[in-house]
């Protein structure tokens, strides 16, 4: 939270103090109550009947849900968990295979949420049809289905290193509405991801204030930063990882080991050369066009026996293809291409993909639009990819929670049973 100061002219924001949880609650849901009558509307967007429940397995509500890496990410670790790895990472590289046996998964996506058209697009293309894929923004959804989990990565675009002006950007509150959604549903866990900076915004004040209002709601909170190459991405992408645990449930959440590196036991890193080298000839579509001089300030281009750079939301960032000459720093702030910058592109759109780890079946939607460029349609995709996380980052992830998941279950069908018996 921030508070706001009694100065004229454009508001001033200073970090809260350290409050009380039930203090830290109350001022949380004055937040949400300003939200609510700001934005919610008094009527209901869909009916219980057109939620598709499954109560043998543990109903996953996504928010933000975008093309939907960290809910793939999660439906393969819940297959995982019930057919075995082996077996479900085969399947997941061949569409057919994997729609064959992706319903055995514990996790059942019910309801899914999104603003951005191409994104729920591609959702739509690849992920179950038993998904209430709902595009509204989220600020105007009066009530959220039932859930045994609820994951999202909230975004938070408004942040400033200069403090944490939290009220600055109407976006910055976007949180406040899977907070919401928690406080309705009751969810047995959540799963919230964000980039790294949002640690050390403000001193971290902004950080630990969003931790406090996600426990506010009911949970357990840990937050953890993970290397998605720690986790078998090609890939140099960190993010915070932010899991809640209802506080009646006995689980304690354990991060997942990394299994790649260069520790003696690890796999060694997935490198460029192993993810995308058998696209060199057929790369596919790529963002055309010349570089700023913002892009040449720094190195753009990684080995082959490297991994990306962080893949970005835009096709006009994304990093150089490992293919030949590094490139060369000839000023404090620039880099060039030593055999020429006709002799390097970007990576193509199949190329991010698969850095991304999604599997080569996986559609990525470019909206159709053929009035515009070619360059605004690929960016589009781009976007999506760039935006998305990680799939085996995600699916890391979901592991230990797909495990406990089956166990609870196990449990929660048993009593049933035994008081069926009892009556």
């Amino acid at each position: 939270m921030a508070i706001k100061l009694n100065e004229r002219g454009r508001g001033k924001f200073k970090p809260a103090p350290t409050y009380q949880k039930e203090e830290v609650k109350e001022l949380l849901l004055e937040r949400i109550n300003e939200e609510m009558e700001a934005y919610i509307s008094d009527e209901s967007d869909f009916s219980d009947d057109e939620i598709q429940y499954n109560t043998n397995k543990f109903n996953v509500l996504s928010l933000f849900c975008g093309a939907g890496g960290l809910d793939l990410g999660f439906e393969l670790a819940g297959l995982e968990a019930t057919i075995g790895s082996e077996r479900a990472l085969q399947a997941f590289k061949d569409k057919e295979e994997f729609n064959a046996v992706r319903h055995e998964s514990i996790f059942h996506t019910v309801y899914s949420n999104d603003l951005f058209k191409e994104a729920l697009e591609t959702y739509k293309n690849n992920m179950p049809n038993h998904v209430y894929i709902h595009q509204k923004d989220i600020r105007k959804v009066k009530e959220f289905p039932n859930a045994n989990i609820v994951v999202g990565g909230f975004p938070c675009p408004g942040f400033s290193e200069a403090g944490p002006r939290l009220v600055d950007d109407e976006r910055n509150f976007l949180y406040i509405h899977f907070i919401r959604c928690l406080m309705q549903v009751q969810p047995e866990i959540f799963v919230a991801e964000n980039v790294k900076g949002m640690m050390t915004l403000g001193g971290g004040e902004v950080f630990r204030q969003i931790v406090e209002d996600f426990a506010s709601a009911g949970y357990r909170v840990q937050a953890k930063l993970l290397n998605s190459r720690d986790h078998g991405v090609a890939q140099l992408r960190e993010r915070v990882i932010l899991v809640g645990v209802r506080n009646d449930l006995d689980f304690e959440y354990e991060y997942p080991e990394a299994t790649h590196g260069t520790e003696e036991g690890l796999l060694p890193f997935v490198t460029l050369e192993e993810a995308i080298g058998d696209l060199q000839d057929d790369p596919g579509p790529y963002f055309t066009g010349s570089y700023s001089t913002i892009f040449l300030s720094r190195n753009r281009k990684k080995n082959w026996n490297e991994q990306s750079f962080t893949i970005q939301a835009s096709g006009r960032q994304a990093p150089i293809h490992p293919g030949g000459a590094p490139m060369e720093k000839v000023h404090k702030n620039l880099w060039v291409f030593t055999d020429g910058e006709e002799n390097n592109r970007r990576l193509s759109v199949s190329e991010i993909k698969r850095i991304q780890t999604f599997p080569d079946w996986y559609e990525f939607s470019d909206g159709g639009n053929m009035k515009v460029s070619a360059n605004n349609r690929l960016d589009k995709q781009y976007k999506q990819i760039g935006n998305a996380v990680p799939v085996f980052l995600a699916r890391a992830v979901a592991k230990p929670i797909a495990e406990w998941a089956m166990q609870y279950i196990k449990e929660n069908n048993k009593k049933e049973t035994q008081m069926k018996l009892f009556v």
